[in-house]
C-alpha cells in the first residue's frame, strides 16, 4: 500500500499499539485502521483492526509493511508472526473519568426510583 506511515498509540516493555495511517498529509486525518503488537518470547501476535475495507492483496501487503517496520525493527527475537485481521469502526472512547463524570450526574439528579 502506498504513503502508509504508523503513529504510536503506546508502547509498554512488550506490547505497542499504533494508528495507520494513509496519504502525507499530517493534518488530514486518514486513518485506516489500528495495529496491536505484543511480544511474547517465542513468537509475536497482531490485532489489527481495519476501519475499511481492503483487498486481500492490499491486507497482506499491509501486514508485511507492519512485520517489517514495525516487528523486525523492535529487535525481538520471534519465530512467527501471526496476525488476526478485524473490519471494524470507531464507536468512542471511555476511560475512567467518562464514568466518573457519568455517575456524578446520576447522584446529582437522582434516579426515577427515589421518586
Amino acid at each position: 500500500m502506498d504513503d502508509i506511515r504508523f503513529e504510536r498509540h503506546f508502547r509498554t516493555p512488550f506490547s505497542e499499539s499504533y494508528y495507520i495511517m494513509q496519504g502525507t498529509n499530517l493534518q488530514s486525518n486518514n486513518r485506516i485502521g489500528i495495529v496491536d503488537i505484543h511480544f511474547t518470547t517465542t513468537e509475536v501476535h497482531g490485532t489489527l483492526i481495519l476501519e475499511r475495507e481492503l483487498e486481500e492483496i492490499d491486507i497482506t501487503k499491509l501486514i508485511e509493511q507492519i512485520d517489517e517496520d514495525l516487528v523486525l525493527s523492535a529487535d525481538m527475537p520471534r519465530n512467527d508472526f501471526l496476525v488476526s485481521v478485524y473490519l471494524g469502526k470507531d464507536v468512542g472512547f471511555y476511560s475512567d473519568e467518562y464514568f466518573a463524570d457519568e455517575n456524578s450526574a446520576e447522584e446529582e439528579f437522582g434516579t426515577d426510583d427515589e421518586l
